[in-house]
């Protein structure tokens, strides 16, 4: 597997309540949008649905479609968010949805991670990637 890092940028944070009684948990949806930049150079559009246990602790998922140039691969892939966020902390395991990748990206598949502080519009991401069918040097 081969690795992408790098940071990404959010651009855009919409989000509202779905679901928000007078006692927690409160329900979220958030649509954003992120450029990111190093071993990814593209933009997304990446929606969030969260609960929040209480004002500063939830969960989350997501999907995220990453548009753009991946190494030397043009195209685009779908990435699952699943994560938490506490104490100031956003942490979420990514992994490519099978089968959504398009152009030189098809075939693609992976995981990775990323850790964000509330706050910070940059967060470092780590993406371990291959190309399914792809001899041993490219994948």
């Amino acid at each position: 597997m081969k690795t992408a890092e790098g940071v990404f940028e959010f651009t855009r944070w919409e989000e509202s309540a779905y679901s928000e009684p007078d006692v927690a948990p409160k329900l979220t949806q958030a649509r954003i949008s992120n450029d990111f930049h190093g071993d990814i150079e593209g933009a997304s559009d990446l929606v969030y649905v969260m609960t929040y246990i209480s004002d500063d602790m939830g969960t989350f998922v997501g999907y995220e479609q990453v548009r753009g140039r991946l190494s030397d691969r043009d195209g685009s892939f779908v990435l699952r968010h699943d994560g938490t966020f506490a104490d100031g902390s956003v942490r979420a395991a990514l992994r490519i949805v099978p089968g959504s990748g398009t152009a030189a990206l098809a075939g693609i598949s992976g995981e990775g991670e990323y850790v964000a502080t509330h706050g910070q519009k940059k967060s470092p991401y780590s993406l371990r990637w291959r190309i399914d069918g792809m001899g041993s040097t490219d994948s």
